[in-house]
This record gives C-alpha cells, sequence and structure tokens, in this order.
C-alpha cells in the first residue's frame, strides 16, 4: 500500500507530429499540490460523450480535496469543471479512483461518474480510515456523496480504491487492507454492492504468505471479450519486490484462489516496473487489444534502474501472456525514487483514436507537480 498525500498534475502539448514530450515542453494542470491522477473518456454519459475527464487530490485551506477537469480537444488542454469537498479531507486523503458506470446499477444511471478516496489518515492515534464514494450524474460537474463503502476496524488503513461492474451487473471495489495484520502486512479486499449505496461483507482477493508480502494497488479494465483482466504488485515477495503481476477473470466476480500470485509480467530480457502500475487498454495487436503500462522504478531483473527510467512504458498484444515490450513515455519524468511522487501511480488513456497516449504523471519541483503530454502509441 501507498500512503501517498500529495501529487500536482500536469500535461504537455505537442504538436501534429507527436514525440515523447520533455520537460521543456511540459504543462502543469492546476496550480498547488495534487496527487495520484487518474483519467477517464466518457463513453456512456450524455453530458459530453468522448470527452476526457481528470481528477485528483489536492489542498486548500480546508484540506485535501479533489479537483475535477475536462478536456474537449484530446488532451490538448484541460479545464475545471467541478471539484468535490468530502468534510472529512480536514483529515487527510489519498489515492482516489475514478469510474464510469457502463450500465446502470441501482438508481446510478450509466455515465455516472464515481469517486473514491481513502479519507482520515491524518486523524491520529485513533484513526479509522474509511474509503468514501461521491458520485456525480452530470459528467464530473456536480457531486453528491453517496456512501463509505469500506472502513478499518483498526488503526490500520484501506487503499488504492478500484471499482468495476462485473458481468452480472454487481459493482465491486477492490482495495488495499492493511487491517489484517500481523498475519499479512497487506492483502487485497474486495467489497460488492447492487446500488452504490449499500455494501456487502469484505471478501479476500489475494493474500499471499509469508506474512511480509503485500499486494496492493488493484487496477481493472474489462477486455473486448467480455474478460477481466486485474493488475496489481506483489512487493516483499520471493526474490523481487514490487513487481507487477495479473490475473484474468471471466465473469469479473470470480478471481481464483487469493494464495495464486497470478502471472508476473516483464520483457524479454528480464525488465520490469517496480511499484505503482497502472494499466490502460488501447486498439492494437493481433486479438484488437494492446494493454499498456507504466509503473515509477523502470528496473533490471536485479532491481537496478535502467536507463530509460521514467522514459519508457510497457506493452503486451497477448492479454498480458508472455513478453512485454517497451513504447516511449510521452512525459519523461526525472529524480525517481521510492516516495510518493516521482512518476508514482501515473495515468494513461488512448486519444486520437488510438493513434496516441495521454500521460498524466509527477515530479518534485518545487513541491510535487504533475505533469501530462501526448505520444505515439506504437
Amino acid at each position: 500500500m501507498r500512503r501517498l498525500l500529495v501529487f500536482v498534475l500536469s500535461l504537455t502539448v505537442i504538436g501534429a507530429t507527436l514525440t515523447p514530450a520533455s520537460a521543456a515542453e511540459r504543462k502543469q494542470l492546476l496550480p498547488g499540490l495534487g496527487s495520484y491522477a487518474r483519467l477517464v473518456r466518457l463513453d456512456y454519459s450524455i453530458f459530453g460523450r468522448g470527452h476526457i475527464i481528470a481528477a485528483l487530490t489536492s489542498e486548500d485551506a480546508g484540506g485535501k480535496f479533489t479537483p475535477v477537469m475536462e478536456s474537449t480537444d484530446e488532451g490538448e488542454t484541460f479545464h475545471q469543471i467541478g471539484a468535490i469537498h468530502d468534510p472529512d479531507g480536514r483529515y487527510g486523503m489519498c489515492c482516489g479512483t475514478l469510474y464510469e458506470l457502463p450500465q446502470r446499477v441501482g438508481r446510478l444511471r450509466a455515465g455516472t461518474l464515481l469517486w473514491a478516496a481513502s479519507y482520515r489518515q491524518d486523524a491520529g492515534a485513533q484513526r479509522r480510515v474509511g474509503i468514501k464514494v461521491w458520485a456525480s450524474p452530470d459528467g464530473g460537474r456536480s457531486w453528491r456523496f453517496l456512501s463509505e463503502a469500506a472502513r478499518s476496524h483498526n488503526i490500520d488503513g484501506i487503499w488504492e480504491p478500484e471499482f468495476t461492474v462485473d458481468a452480472g451487473g454487481t459493482l465491486w471495489l477492490h482495495f488495499a487492507d492493511e487491517t489484517q495484520a500481523p498475519k499479512y502486512a497487506q492483502v487485497l479486499n474486495r467489497v460488492a454492492s447492487t446500488d452504490g449505496v449499500n455494501w456487502g461483507t469484505k471478501q479476500l482477493t489475494l493474500a499471499i504468505p509469508p506474512d511480509r508480502v503485500r499486494p496492493g494497488m488493484p487496477i481493472i479494465r474489462r477486455l473486448p471479450d467480455g474478460r477481466y483482466y486485474f493488475a496489481y504488485e506483489i512487493c516483499n515477495f520471493r526474490d523481487r519486490y514490487c513487481d507487477p503481476y495479473f490475473k484474468i477473470s471471466p465473469d469479473g466476480a470470480n478471481w481464483g484462489s487469493p494464495t495464486d500470485p497470478g502471472t508476473r509480467v516483464d520483457t524479454a530480457n528480464g525488465n520490469y516496473f517496480q511499484h505503482a502500475q497502472t494499466i490502460t487498454l488501447f486498439p492494437g495487436g493481433p486479438n484488437g487489444v494492446r494493454i499498456v503500462m507504466v509503473g515509477q522504478i523502470y528496473t533490471n531483473a536485479k532491481g537496478q534502474p535502467q536507463p530509460k527510467n521514467g522514459q519508457v512504458l510497457l506493452a503486451n498484444d497477448n492479454f498480458g501472456s508472455g513478453n512485454w515490450y517497451e513504447l516511449p513515455a510521452p512525459v519523461h519524468i526525472t529524480g525517481i525514487y521510492n516516495n510518493f511522487c516521482p512518476n508514482y501511480s501515473s495515468t494513461l488513456l488512448p486519444v486520437d483514436d488510438g493513434k496516441n497516449v495521454l500521460e498524466i504523471a509527477t515530479e518534485y519541483n518545487l513541491g510535487c507537480k504533475a505533469y501530462f503530454g501526448k505520444g505515439p502509441a506504437f
């Protein structure tokens, strides 16, 4: 799990012939601090179908809050259209997620935007971290509190929420859970809902002995064939540190044995991302889908940072199986190390009919700032 406090976003605007964005070309999304950006394209909403929405954690005099930004020109520019001010933001907020409902769930129509984040991590010795859910019916312009989907039963944290709707229409919230220590330092759990308001008892998704092993950072995407791709990291496992792994579910509800670590991601020569991977689906390849990954530190099999660290993405054209290969990252990040800011949990989105990648990534520059840019997806 990550205790992410601040990131700031920005985006790099480039010309018609796109090349990876240099530091000089990067463009800050909004002033001040920010964290843990997420991007979605509106596919189901009547409020700007095709528009791109970005959300992040920022900070003002009242504490942490969520600015919501919109792009109507395929990520060339962004403007703010809304904000989420949860009263618990004054006690801390981190690691939020943004999701568009692909179908009706209870009274929530298809196209409803959901935002969830961990709150109250700075509430003191008796804190109870909770994952709170907000909903927008109008493409991110207005928001209302929906529910608290999960809450720690002790001082330990629950983090990194991720939504999906399974093949049967049930809404799931996945998250990293530290509250089962000392048996497990961290596990992946999930809770289900049929209305976004009432949530069931948490179910174990991934728990791997021994106690020091920490699966976390869940990301889920529905594949074109109807299956569900579940990406996550596993830290302190075997001879490696914070590697990306994945599993595939036929229905988005069942994920196999919690002790099965899944399949590890690396290139033909053993390179991989340490920490904070995210994935996004792009068109391409023989199966019609290319899975593209970004992570924090690009290393070799021994965990040594590589020359392209902060400048590379990884891709796979076979539903994650086999070796992954390199693509250039649109936004180049420097000064990367094991820390909540530089290149941490970046976010990607296909733009320009899948020809290009839009990326938001963060870097220290008189505080943690975030940058966006576009580059070729092939």
